[in-house]
């Protein structure tokens, strides 16, 4: 298995702290507000990474956080007049739901800022002891410069962004470029008594201390986004090397970004879409086709055509699940005659592509030819082989996170109804009424149901 590893620009071989066992850490949501689109890339990412290495007999322990106290939650809270906790909470619920939807696999462990608020503080204390970190009225600040490492993640040079920094003048900082460790309490604001006063954790400290609680220093890989490259993972690699004078996450892999006419979709920029309404409109598997038919590291680009071609692609994969179901239940393989060679060439296509820095689009290459040659093989009536076909692409596509029942349109009240009224048109062919046969045909195609004959059978697929 290799991996693009940000922190040395390479694609590298993972190599696991502890045999066998992935340890993985993924930045989460801050809870202000309802997903959009672009959240479901930042989700799908590790949630096909973690199948993969599970696929390939790792033991993954996946640790994924909540950003439950945040200027912006506060924020809200204020303007709606009720407490940051009612807010978070709606919305921890409101993303856990949302994932649900996209069949993302809840994470082993999902930890709460606010329910980690001890450890963070023994964490800034102990940078405070050891000098990376100081008190200024009730404010606690990293001090960048006492890391000699900073930057290297982001590839940015200290001098060079402190002649670009500033400080506001409320803040207490010796320096533009340190950071807040812990927020002296504002009025109204949710805080927590500490050493210096009450207050509330900084953004980057709770990744820190949350991650080192429950994967321990030097794990194995750190998801997220590009954007949070610098300042959120930068920091989060300063506290905490600074801390244990080991080295924080052994390999960062960054998702890249959904634009909206080239420009990132944000809640700040207002150029969002809602990730329900994405759900509702195309599935979660047509917008799992859509991003992963993409690198991961790619930035893909909101287009209704490459959602039209998402769904067109998932359409052709269901048809042959839907047509291959009167296959025999035993695969070839099973039976002893061996695995067809299409399906173990895709099977190593797959792997080798996955194995290579997850290289989805050649995974799904892969997997429409096996589809191509599965319904060459259903034209010509050989169903044994068939058998196989459909057994191996049902596992690697499960493996990419896909699901083949209500979305297949053989499942859910439509299937049944489709099928009585093929039975019909079938009666119908067979006493030679083809103008019944073809009426049946043309209103199923009206109603978005596309019929393909075969030499020995019909088959449907939504449109």
């Amino acid at each position: 298995m290799r991996l693009y590893n940000t922190l040395t620009r390479t694609v590298e071989e993972l190599v696991a702290r502890d045999d066998g066992r992935i340890g993985m850490y993924t930045c989460g949501p801050t809870v202000q507000a309802a997903p959009h689109f672009g959240h479901a890339r930042a989700a799908l990412v590790p949630d096909v990474l973690r199948r993969w290495l599970e696929y390939r007999g790792y033991t993954v322990f996946h640790v994924r956080n909540v950003t439950d106290v945040d200027d912006k939650i506060i924020a809200r809270a204020q303007l709606e007049d009720r407490p940051a906790a009612a807010v978070a909470e709606e919305y921890t619920r409101v993303y856990d739901a949302a994932m649900a939807r996209c069949n993302v696999l809840p994470p082993h462990v999902a930890p709460r800022a606010t329910g980690h608020i001890i450890e963070m503080i023994e964490l800034v204390e102990h940078l405070v002891a050891q000098g990376a970190a100081y008190a200024a009225g009730g404010d606690v600040f990293f001090a960048v410069r006492a890391f000699d490492g900073y930057g290297r993640l982001s590839g940015r040079n200290v001098d060079e962004l402190r002649a670009g920094a500033r400080v506001e003048p409320t803040e207490r900082k010796r320096d533009p470029l340190d950071f807040a460790l812990w927020k002296a309490a504002k009025p109204g604001e949710p805080a927590w008594p500490s050493p210096w006063g009450r207050g509330r954790p900084g953004w980057h400290i709770e990744c820190s201390a949350m991650a080192a609680k429950y994967l321990g220093e030097a794990f194995d890989i750190h998801t997220g986004g590009l954007d949070l490259i610098f300042p959120h993972h930068e920091n989060e690699i300063a506290q905490s090397e600074a801390a244990t004078g080991r080295r924080f996450a052994r390999c960062w892999v960054h998702n890249g970004l959904l634009t909206l006419g080239e420009q990132k979709m944000s809640k700040s920029v207002g150029n969002v879409i809602g990730l329900d309404d994405a759900l509702d409109r195309y599935g979660a598997n047509v917008l799992r086709l859509f991003y992963l038919s993409a690198h991961y590291r790619s930035p893909v680009d909101f287009s209704e055509e490459r959602l039209a071609e998402a769904r067109a692609g998932f359409a052709r994969w269901t048809a042959f699940v839907r047509a291959s179901r009167g296959a025999p239940a035993q695969a070839p393989a099973a039976a002893g005659t061996g695995t067809p060679p299409a399906a173990a060439a895709a099977r190593e296509r797959v792997v080798a592509a996955m194995d290579d820095d997850l290289a989805t689009p050649a995974a799904h290459a892969a997997l429409f030819d096996l589809v191509s040659e599965g319904n060459r093989l259903l034209e010509a009536c050989r169903r044994d082989e068939v058998a196989a076909l459909r057994a191996v692409f049902l596992e690697l596509a499960g493996v990419l996170g896909y699901t083949f029942d209500e979305d297949s349109g053989a499942a859910g009240p439509t299937g049944p109804l489709v099928e009585e009224l093929l039975r019909l048109r079938a009666e119908a062919r067979e006493r030679r009424d083809f103008a019944t046969a073809d009426a049946i045909r043309a209103r199923l195609g009206a109603l978005g149901v596309v019929v393909e004959d075969t030499a020995g059978d019909s088959r449907w697929h939504l449109a």
